[in-house]
């Protein structure tokens, strides 16, 4: 990955993460949390494809299995979200333009119960069976809802700024250079065969002068005679 990609992603991710930590966690909501850092690591995926949303889903995922308090195994959250992002990162749009918001609403209604189930299942076979107590199918919906109403507030923005730091301004000014060299140099050539023509023009002429002036002669000579 490009260094842009790398701090921008991971400027992001540390904000999502301190702003689910803070603020959603402390809404006490019923059911699930809403996961902000789950949509960063989509939005993500969805603009730079399967291979970045899979690393930045790992690193996202290790964050969060870190950051306080963490009441599980480190890497568990990382699989799920590294699992998420690829698959994610498999319906990025081919020319990189969302064409409608269906399809990255599906993404997210997929994402929140694919990750759900998969954070469930990695915790029954390391032995954790909170999900069973809560309510499988209850975390299943709340998760769904919550993500789903809050990706038209986050998804967006984060794959416009993803897209625009994508577009490296060094490289579009070495692209422009290039062409004003390009252009230069066919100027230039264009001028250099103008001016050859020029000089091909002008040595007819002197030679046009130069027969006239030789027909003058004879005729003046002709004329004495």
């Amino acid at each position: 990955m490009r260094f842009n990609r790398i701090l921008l992603s991971s400027t992001l991710v540390v904000v999502a993460l301190v702003l689910q930590v803070s603020v959603l966690a402390r809404l006490h909501l019923p059911g699930a949390v809403p996961d902000l850092v789950l949509l960063t690591v989509l939005a993500f995926a969805l603009v730079y494809g399967h291979v970045g949303g899979a690393l930045i889903g790992f690193g996202a995922g290790l964050l969060a299995d870190l950051a306080p308090p963490a009441d599980h195994a480190a890497g568990r959250y990382a699989l799920v979200l590294c699992v998420i992002g690829y698959l994610a990162g498999l319906f990025k749009p081919e020319n990189g333009q969302v064409k409608s918001a269906t399809g990255p609403m599906a993404v997210v209604v997929a994402a929140a119960i694919g990750s759900t189930l998969l954070y469930a299942g990695v915790g029954a076979l390391v032995g954790d069976t909170a999900a069973r107590h809560v309510g499988l199918s209850g975390l299943l919906f709340t998760a769904a809802l919550y993500d789903l109403l809050l990706a038209p507030f986050v998804v967006p923005g984060l794959m416009a700024l993803a897209r625009r730091a994508d577009n490296n301004p060094l490289e579009a000014n070495s692209s422009a250079k290039a062409t004003d060299i390009s252009s230069g140099w066919l100027s230039s050539g264009t001028g250099l065969r103008i001016g050859g023509q020029r000089g091909g023009l002008g040595g007819l002429k002197v030679k046009a002068a130069r027969a006239r002036g030789a027909r003058a002669g004879r005729i003046k000579g002709v004329k004495r005679l």
